[in-house]
């Protein structure tokens, strides 16, 4: 049995070439790994006798070849004998053994004659190969590939130079073979090169245009066909997704449902006379026609059309659109990255059938796959610069919002500075007042002026002024307080029914006094039609709403102004878009406008107004107290109620600030409430000096405690005062009182303790006993620990008289 093998190339060549080619291997075989058995390698003639009588079989990693020859005939050249010119007889003077020469690169081919060698080394039992093992041949068999463009170009220029060599030495006898084996080698070569040419560029450049650009015309050239173009299916939105996908974290979808649709980009034309194509779009109607055409494409399969007028008979709109654009035969190769149908690559023969052949498939699939790889390596590189450029520009915004952090930290560091300045200013004027003129009064009461009386009407001025500057300061502090509130979520509405009219009339009535000091006119204008007067909100808040915007209005009024509060009530349909869009209300809005004549606002300034710690900078901030709190509460108020605040001025004529408030949804926790705003919207108690009966005051503060006690004896009451606790209930069993007022943060026995055994007592005046708890003004969790304990109600500290007036008096009522 010998070994068949199929050939790439033979020729017959002398032997000197083919030794010279298996020197040319035997360079080749310096390469680490590479492996190069010749025929000298066989141990027995029984073997030798089956194997081709020389031969030389390559194979490395990149490049592996199979040589081998058979002896065919002896060649001899002649010549005349020098020695006798007249003589005809010719002498030898060269001789040489022409071979068979068969040269293959096919992997396969070489696979199947190194098996072949080792089946019959098995067979005969003989050890077939000096140094190395069989079993170390067998392993690399398997591993043969096609061979590295590069390695091979290489190959082939130094085989041609060995043939070329050989014809200049022998041009006479061999010049026709000579031509011959280039003849053969040359398409080969030529392959070699323009594939090399194309990864090379691939390597060496991102420029996509200018790969696909300089591939078209080249293989345009090398294929000789009229047309050669690219058609690229629409994979631009597609890729602009991707990368937004990639950026987001999200996965990619793929959808093969669609039908994709495309135009052809590149276009390498033979002549002037073929039509171009180039930019021709697939809005035929007759493309559906043809039946799954993209998903055959998708599969890898390559199309090649001899005659159109054949092919395409039974489809006569597609045969149309072919003439159209000048097509006889085409050879169709689907571009796929990263397993999508990207593209076309397709030949044209314009004006006559062609049959295409396998070496030129084959050599165009190369070709697309040496392409997907540039198209994937230049989408990479797009997605890259996307990236970099989505980066860069989060850099960008990112500084720009630590930039902006800190001119809002150093903004808000120097407002603080200057509110610390303004706050010092404010909380000193009145606390040296108070300080001086109870100073005054103690010279008076204990001094060389002891016995000296100070006339009626002096005391009640000094009383008067300690009491402003008393009450100024509390006003400060709760600004301060409420404000902190606000901001941190802890400010919980209580909503209750109560009368628009009675809460605008209460509010200016407070402030007519201040507003008669300064000859200013302040008036009331409803506009409140029959049957909207009840509302629902925070009763308290908007009534602190009201005050601090008539306060500011009468600040900034000068003598002989005037300030007009306006209250009415609008439905959603009249609401503007800009409210609407502001305030998400399904109901009624109560609007509260408050209209001065006072020295108005630059608009420049207007954007200040509602800011914490902010005053306006002008002249005027010397003129005018504050530390700039009022404006920003009530802004924070408003919006608590989920309602908007806006401001229109004009200086030297005035401002007019409008606060849009909607109506709250009563929970059935806030009926309670309403009842009792029912009884009465003041907190002025008129029957307050009808009270009768015991109350107990369990507090550790002396001034606290003292306040209390001078204010419910002064209402009727009898008060008894325990500064601890631990003793407190056994007192209260004694005294049995109507009424107790403990402080919940007591020493030692809290408030929560005493209010949970005095609710154990079973004697029957403990079952109509009434407890107020003093709480914390900041502290929401100890309003709602002393309710949970079994507190009636709270009041919180600093003790206000008019409000633990009315909480009493509101306690007690209902007992009778």
């Amino acid at each position: 049995m010998s070994i068949l093998i199929p050939a790439t190339l033979t020729r017959t060549l002398p032997l000197r070439t083919f030794d010279a080619i298996c020197q040319l291997l035997q360079q080749m075989a310096q390469v680490p790994g590479a492996l190069l058995l010749r025929e000298n390698a066989v141990a027995t003639t029984e073997i030798a006798a089956q194997l081709p009588q020389r031969f030389a079989i390559f194979i490395s990693e990149k490049f592996s070849a199979l040589l081998w020859a058979k002896e065919e005939v002896q060649s001899t050249r002649y010549a005349l004998d020098s020695e006798d010119p007249k003589s005809e007889i010719q002498s030898p003077i060269i001789s040489n053994t022409l071979l068979k020469v068969g040269l293959t690169f096919e992997p396969e081919a070489i696979a199947s004659f190194g098996y072949q060698l080792c089946d019959i080394h098995t067979a005969l039992g003989q050890k077939l190969i000096a140094q190395i093992d069989i079993s170390a041949i067998r392993i690399v068999l398997p591993n043969i590939k096609s061979n590295d463009a590069a390695l091979q170009s290489e190959f082939t220029l130094q085989l041609l130079e060995i043939i070329s060599w050989e014809c200049c030495v022998n041009s006479s006898q061999y010049a026709s073979l000579c031509k011959s084996v280039e003849d053969s080698c040359h398409p080969q070569l030529e392959q070699e090169r323009l594939l090399n040419q194309v990864t090379t560029q691939i390597r060496d450049s991102l420029e996509l245009p200018v790969i696909l650009l300089t591939a078209v015309e080249q293989l345009r050239q090398f294929l000789e066909v009229d047309r050669l173009l690219i058609y690229q299916f629409d994979c631009r939105q597609k890729t602009t997704e991707n990368i937004e996908n990639k950026l987001n974290g999200k996965r990619a979808v793929k959808d093969y449902s669609k039908k994709l649709l495309g135009r052809v980009n590149y276009e390498a034309l033979a002549n002037e006379k073929i039509t171009s194509v180039l930019y021709l779009t697939e809005g035929s109607d007759c493309f559906p026609d043809v039946p799954n055409y993209q998903d055959k494409y998708r599969k890898g399969i390559t199309t090649g059309i001899t005659d159109i007028e054949t092919a395409y008979i039974s489809y006569p709109c597609f045969l149309e659109f072919m003439r159209s654009c000048q097509v006889r035969a085409k050879l169709v190769v689907p571009i796929i990255v990263q397993e999508e149908l990207w593209g076309l690559l397709i030949a044209h023969q314009c004006f006559e059938v062609r049959e295409w052949e396998e070496s030129k498939k084959t050599f165009l699939i190369q070709i697309a796959e040496h392409l997907a790889i540039a198209i994937y390596q230049a989408e990479l590189y797009a997605e890259l610069q996307q990236q970099k450029h989505t980066l860069e520009q989060r850099v960008i915004e990112r500084t720009q919002e630590l930039q902006d952090a800190l001119a809002a930290a150093q903004s808000a560091s120097l407002a603080k500075t200057e509110f610390l300045a303004t706050m010092s200013h404010e909380l000193r004027t009145p606390l040296t007042c108070v300080i001086g003129i109870s100073a005054t009064l103690l010279r008076w009461s204990c001094g060389n002026e002891a016995n000296t009386k100070i006339p009626p009407a002096k005391q009640k001025n000094y009383l008067q002024s300690i009491h402003d500057s008393g009450k100024k300061l509390l006003e400060l502090i709760e600004d301060i307080l409420d404000l902190s509130q606000v901001e941190a979520g802890n400010t919980v509405l209580k909503i209750s029914e109560f009368s628009l009219p009675q809460i605008a009339y209460l509010t200016v009535g407070d402030l007519k006094e201040q507003a008669a000091a300064k000859q200013i006119v302040i008036a009331i204008e409803q506009h409140i039609e029959p049957g909207y007067e009840r509302f629902a909100g925070d009763q308290r808040r908007i009534k602190q709403i009201l005050f601090n915007l008539l306060t500011n209005a009468i600040k900034f009024t000068p003598s002989g102004g005037r300030v007009t509060l306006r209250v009415w009530v609008q439905g959603e349909n009249a609401m503007s878009e800009l409210h609407k869009n502001s305030i998400k209300s399904t109901g009624n809005i109560a609007v509260f406008q408050v209209e001065d004549t006072g020295i108005g606002i630059a608009k420049e300034q207007q954007s200040l107004l509602f800011q914490k710690f902010k005053q306006l900078d002008s002249p005027y901030r010397r003129e005018y107290s504050g530390i700039g709190l009022g404006l920003a509460l009530t802004k924070q108020l408003v919006e608590l109620h989920g309602g908007v605040i806006e401001v229109k001025s004009t200086v030297g004529v005035g401002s007019i600030f409008t606060a849009f408030i909607p109506v709250q949804n009563i929970k059935k926790n806030d009926e309670i409430a309403t009842r009792k705003a029912e009884k009465t919207d003041s907190l002025f108690i008129p029957q307050s000096s009808a009270l009768q009966g015991c109350l107990v005051v369990i507090e550790d503060n002396e001034e606290i405690a003292a306040l209390i006690c001078d204010i419910m004896t002064a209402a009727g009451l009898q008060v008894v005062w325990m500064i601890e606790g631990s003793t407190a209930v056994e007192q209260i069993e004694l005294f049995q009182p109507i009424a107790v007022i403990v402080d919940m943060r007591l020493p030692g026995t809290d408030g929560y303790e005493i209010i949970h055994q005095l609710r154990k007592i079973s004697a029957p005046y403990a079952q109509c006993l009434k407890i107020l708890a003093l709480t914390s003004k900041t502290m929401l969790s100890d309003q709602k620990a002393a309710i949970n304990a079994g507190a009636d109600d709270y009041l919180s500290k600093p003790v206000q008289p008019q409000e633990l007036l009315y909480k009493i008096t509101n306690l007690l009522r209902t007992n009778s």
